[in-house]
C-alpha cells in the first residue's frame, strides 16, 4: 500500500505538467484571470466540477463504473445497425466520422490601449465609467431632486451634487464589495465595519441625501417603453467602453454570473434574513472571454409581470434562452468565435443558425433542459449495454457532432467547433487520464473556469441592496466594470510596478474615488 501511494505521488507532478500544457493549448490563462496559489486542485482536468454534474443531472445516470483497460484509449462504441438506419432516415445523422480543421482565428485578443506604468486603479475603471458618464449622473440627479421637491415640497438640507461628490458616492457603495458589509452606512457607525478615514470625506447625512435622489435617467421620455429606461443609457455606455477597451480571444462562454448574493453574506446571515430577501425581478446574462475572464457583453432580461417573456418562462423555455444567446452574440458574427453554452441554450437549430453567421459552438445537452429537436433519438437514450469509462458514441451531420461520453454517467455534447476525430483527455488526481473527444475536454475546462470566475468575481460583489430594480441592475453592472478594470490592470505594465491583488485593487479604487490618494495598500 505504501509503495502504491509513493507511485501515485511520483506520478502527480507529471499529471500536473500534462494538465498545464493542455490547459494552455485551450487558450485559458489562469495567471491573467486572478491569483493562483501553489495548489492545483482547481484545475478542471483533475475532476469533473460539481457545476458540471449538477447542470447535466438529466444527462447522466448512476450506473456502475466499468473501467477500461489501463493505458488504452477506448474507441467509439459500435452502434446498432438498426439505430444507424433510424438516425440517417430521421435527419441525416451518420456514424461516419471525418476530420475537419478548427475554425480559423487570426485576431489578436487583449487590451486595445496601452496604459502607462503609472496608471492608477481609477484610470482603468474610467475606461468604462468616464467623467462624461459621471457628469450626466450629476445632471440627472440634480434634475430629479428639483422635480421631486417641486412636487413634494422643498428640502432645505439639499445642495446640488458635484462631480467630486458623485465619485465619492460611487466609492462608498463600491466599498461594500471590499468590506463585504451589506450596509454602506456602517462606514459611519463606529462598529466593526466602520472606517474613519472614509467617513471623514463625506457626512452620513450628505451620503443619504445623494442616495435618495440618485438617478441615471431622471424621467421617462414619451417614446420610452422599456422597463429599464432608467439604467439602459448607462448599460449602453458601459458596452461601448467594453468594446473599445478589449478584443476577446476565440473561445468565449455564455452564462449567468453569480449575482444573487455575496457568498460571505450567505454563509453568515440567518435564515430569517434570507427569507426577507425579495425575489430578483431580472436575469443577467453575459458573454465572457475565457482566456482572461473579461466580460464582453451584458444582457439583462427584465421580469415584466407573468407574460411569456417573464423570468419564470425564461427558466423553463429553451427558445427564450436562445433569444438571450442571439442578443449576446449579435456583435460576434463573422469572427469565427467558439461559444460554450449550457444545456438551456444548446440546440441544433441555434447552432446551425450561428454557424451560418461564422459563430461556432460547443454545448452540453440535457434531455430535460435542452431543445432536442432534430437530434437522433437513439443518441438521447442510454444504451442497453453500459459503456466503459471514457468510451463514447458520436453521430455527425455536416459539421455538427453529437457526442455521448461516459464517465460514471452519460454526458452528451453538441458541437461544430471541434473535430469528432480529435481525441482529448481529462486528468484526475487519483485515476489519471480519462480519454474523451477533444470537445469534451474543452467544455470541461471552460465550465470549471467559469466556476472559478464566480469565486473571483465575488470579491467585487457590491453588497448594497437597493429596492428598485434599475438600481440593482446598475450596481451589478458597476461590479462587472470593476472586475473588468482589474483584468485590464493585470494585463498592463502598471501591474508590474505595483502588484495589487484583487482586494488591494478594490481598496485602492475606493480611496481614489474618494480623493484619498495618500494611502496605498501594503505590499
Amino acid at each position: 500500500m505504501a509503495e502504491g501511494g509513493g507511485g501515485a505521488r511520483k506520478r502527480a507532478p507529471a499529471l500536473l505538467e500534462a494538465a498545464r500544457a493542455r490547459y494552455e493549448s485551450l487558450h485559458i490563462s489562469d495567471d491573467v484571470f486572478g491569483e493562483s496559489g501553489p495548489d492545483s486542485g482547481g484545475n478542471p482536468f483533475y475532476s469533473t466540477s460539481a457545476a458540471s454534474r449538477s447542470s447535466s443531472a438529466a444527462s447522466s445516470d448512476d450506473e456502475r463504473e466499468r473501467p477500461a483497460p489501463p493505458g488504452t484509449a477506448p474507441p467509439p462504441q459500435a452502434a446498432d445497425p438498426l439505430e444507424l438506419e433510424e438516425d440517417e432516415a430521421g435527419g441525416g445523422w451518420s456514424a461516419a466520422l471525418r476530420d475537419r480543421p478548427p475554425p480559423r482565428f487570426e485576431d489578436t485578443g487583449g487590451p486595445t490601449r496601452k496604459m502607462p506604468p503609472s496608471a492608477s486603479a481609477v484610470d482603468f475603471f474610467q475606461l468604462f465609467v468616464p467623467d462624461n458618464v459621471l457628469k450626466n449622473m450629476v445632471v440627472q440627479t440634480n434634475m430629479y431632486a428639483r422635480k421631486f421637491q417641486e412636487r413634494f415640497g422643498s428640502d432645505g438640507a439639499w445642495v446640488e451634487v458635484t462631480l467630486a461628490e458623485m465619485k465619492a458616492f460611487l466609492g462608498y457603495v463600491i466599498s461594500t464589495s471590499v468590506s463585504h458589509c451589506e450596509s454602506v452606512l456602517s462606514i459611519w457607525s463606529g462598529g466593526f465595519y466602520s472606517n474613519r478615514s472614509l467617513a471623514l470625506v463625506m457626512s452620513q447625512a450628505r451620503f443619504e441625501k445623494i442616495l435618495k435622489y440618485f438617478h441615471v435617467v431622471a424621467f421617462r421620455s414619451s417614446q420610452t417603453t422599456h422597463g429599464l429606461y432608467k439604467v439602459q443609457p448607462f448599460l449602453d455606455s458601459l458596452q461601448t467602453g467594453f468594446d473599445a477597451a478589449f478584443r476577446p480571444s476565440q473561445t468565449q462562454v455564455l452564462h449567468e454570473p453569480l449575482i444573487d448574493e455575496d457568498p460571505v453574506f450567505i454563509a453568515t446571515c440567518t435564515e430569517r434574513e434570507l427569507r426577507k430577501r425579495k425575489k430578483r425581478k431580472f436575469s443577467l446574462w453575459v458573454r465572457q472571454c475565457s482566456s482572461t475572464g473579461f466580460i464582453i457583453q451584458i444582457y439583462v432580461h427584465l421580469k415584466e409581470g407573468g407574460g411569456p417573456d417573464g423570468l419564470d418562462a425564461l427558466k423553463n423555455k429553451p427558445q427564450l434562452h436562445s433569444m438571450v444567446a442571439r442578443s449576446l452574440c449579435r456583435n460576434a458574427a463573422g469572427k469565427n468565435y467558439i461559444i460554450f453554452t449550457g444545456p438551456s441554450i444548446t440546440s441544433l437549430t441555434l447552432f446551425e443558425e450561428f454557424e451560418k453567421q461564422g459563430i461556432y459552438c460547443c454545448g452540453l445537452l440535457s434531455a430535460r433542459k435542452s431543445d432536442c429537436t432534430g437530434l437522433p433519438p437513439s443518441m438521447l437514450t442510454n444504451p442497453a449495454t453500459p459503456l466503459a469509462r471514457g468510451q463514447h458514441q458520436i453521430r455527425t451531420k455536416g459539421n455538427m457532432s453529437l457526442i455521448c461520453w461516459y464517465n460514471k454517467g452519460h454526458f452528451r455534447f453538441l458541437t461544430n467547433a471541434y473535430s469528432p476525430v480529435q481525441q482529448g483527455v481529462i486528468i484526475k488526481r487519483r485515476s489519471g487520464e480519462i480519454p474523451c473527444p477533444l470537445a469534451v475536454e474543452a467544455f470541461a475546462a471552460h465550465l470549471s473556469y467559469i466556476c472559478r470566475y464566480d469565486d473571483k468575481y465575488s470579491k467585487y460583489f457590491i453588497s448594497h441592496k437597493p429596492n428598485k430594480t434599475w438600481q440593482q441592475v446598475f450596481w451589478f453592472a458597476i461590479s462587472i466594470a470593476v472586475n473588468n478594470a482589474y483584468i485590464l490592470y493585470k494585463m498592463s505594465d502598471a501591474y508590474h510596478v505595483k502588484r495589487y491583488s484583487r482586494a488591494q485593487f478594490g481598496e485602492r479604487l475606493v480611496r481614489e474615488l474618494l480623493g484619498l490618494e495618500d494611502a496605498s495598500p501594503a505590499h
